[in-house]
């Protein structure tokens, strides 16, 4: 109690009440992922959806995130249970090894890249936290051990995705004013200040774009679309994880809040996702699919989106004509560096940079084609044990939806990392950290279906 005392006066003095009422809060949610370890998976989700940018206010040399405490946590009390003896095995499927082998070559790529930059605090910081996010799978994997365990990780997926689709539209509806001012206070948890609205290419004469909390439209989009794919086939299931009108409305939600993003990207990845959905086992998604692409045609806030999509066809507008710019400056970077890239610290030509809007690019770039063809094994590991076991889910109905519906939400990831490269990204941690949750999940529920049906 006295070494409590001193220690609580220290932060007091020198860090102030608000520190100290954060570390309170701190400690008291890593007792309660200490005594259930669900409950750290759970916090992981709930600060993707709903605050994924915020941070501890305390300096340490770096400040650490909710994120980074949720995660830190959730996987020490992973390694504490092994190394204590409370649990004896660990579940693995194929993705372990190829998995294992990106990271070491993100590893590899990272230390031989120093050259090219200084090693900084805040580098070392954000590639630990890329490392957590990719070994956050074999957590997902072992703990998701009964079906039971693997939908209620994904109803908090999906209530959690939800939350952020309703949150974002209330402050889209909000005057300008109110929504920056909500917004500026979260500059006390670390967020950006100032006018934080954002715009259709950043023009306040266009419309205003929905971010929530994401900061940015696009890692927003991003989100909604993997919460879409995930959502949309528990609409026409048999057997849904929750009532039916609960489902309709989420998944309404859902698109609603995508579609205010404005972001072309995140919306074919959606429809790549519920189409990949659709043409494996539910063909009754295609007339909603068709009932959602007429109503985008037709309703007047819609058109706006509309000729935003024309355009990026076309190549006509602002933002898809950088994009064409950086795709011709990362082929250049890709040709000269090709086996593993120029690592994360920076590049060694003058006339060169890292940063392209798509995550395959941005792969390679980083890793280089050995770390582009690691990515891609990954997932064809993921899909093709998927693949190989699709006939038994026909005889799961409750899991089958499930299943169908994180595999849905992977395909648009996939396709909208051909736009964007936020899933790849050491500045959007929270955005790389789902979605290599629902590679996890998503590889779980594949070996829990064939379990159930050997058994």
């Amino acid at each position: 109690m006295g070494v409590t005392a001193v220690i609580a006066g220290l932060v007091l003095a020198f860090a102030g009440p608000l520190a100290a009422a954060a570390l309170l809060l701190a400690g008291a949610a890593a007792l309660v992922v200490l005594r259930d370890m669900e409950i750290g998976l759970w916090s992981v989700v709930a600060v993707v959806c709903l605050l994924p940018f915020a941070t501890l206010p305390i300096d340490i040399g770096l400040t650490p995130t909710f994120l980074d405490v949720a995660i830190g946590a959730t996987v020490g009390v992973w390694l504490l249970r092994l190394a204590t003896g409370q649990q004896r095995e660990v579940v693995v499927t194929p993705i372990a090894l190829p998995l294992l082998i990106f990271m070491l070559v993100a590893i590899f790529a990272f230390i031989f890249g120093l050259a090219n930059g200084p090693l900084t605090p805040t580098l070392l910081r954000k590639f630990a936290e890329l490392l957590l996010s990719l070994g956050f799978v074999y957590v997902v994997v072992d703990f998701c051990r009964t079906p039971v365990r693997a939908e209620r990780l994904a109803k908090v997926i999906m209530f959690a995705g939800t939350a952020a689709a309703l949150l974002a539209i209330w402050l889209w509806l909000l005057p300008e004013d109110v929504t920056n001012t909500l917004l500026n206070v979260l500059t006390r948890v670390g967020y950006p200040g100032g006018w934080v609205i954002r715009y259709i290419e950043e023009n306040p004469a266009l419309a205003e774009r929905a971010i929530g909390t994401s900061v940015d439209p696009n890692v927003l989009g991003g989100l909604l679309l993997m919460m879409g794919a995930l959502i949309g086939p528990q609409v026409v299931a048999k057997r849904p994880l929750f009532p039916r009108w609960l489902v309709m409305l989420m998944f309404g939600v859902t698109v609603l809040a995508l579609v205010l993003t404005f972001s072309r990207g995140a919306m074919l990845g959606l429809v790549a996702g519920l189409g990949f959905v659709a043409l494996v086992r539910y063909r009754r998604l295609i007339p909603y699919m068709a009932v959602g692409g007429l109503l985008l045609l037709l309703l007047p806030i819609a058109q706006t989106y509309v000729t935003r999509f024309v355009e990026g066809f076309q190549g006509a507008d602002l933002a898809t004509q950088m994009r064409f710019g950086e795709y011709k400056d990362a082929l250049t970077l890709i040709q000269r560096y090709p086996v593993f890239g120029v690592g994360f610290a920076g590049t060694p030509d003058i006339d060169l940079y890292l940063g392209v809007a798509n995550v395959y690019f941005t792969i390679a770039q980083l890793m280089g084609l050995v770390g582009l063809g690691v990515f891609l094994a990954v997932m064809g590991t993921v899909f093709g044990q998927a693949f190989l076991q699709r006939q038994r889910f026909k005889q799961l109905p409750r899991l089958d939806a499930l299943w169908l519906g994180l595999h849905g939400a992977l395909v648009g990831g996939l396709v909208a990392g051909i736009f964007d490269h936020y899933l790849f990204n050491l500045e959007f941690h929270h955005a790389v950290t789902i979605f290599w949750l629902l590679v996890g999940l998503a590889t779980a529920v594949t070996r829990l279906g064939q379990q159930a049906v050997e058994e």
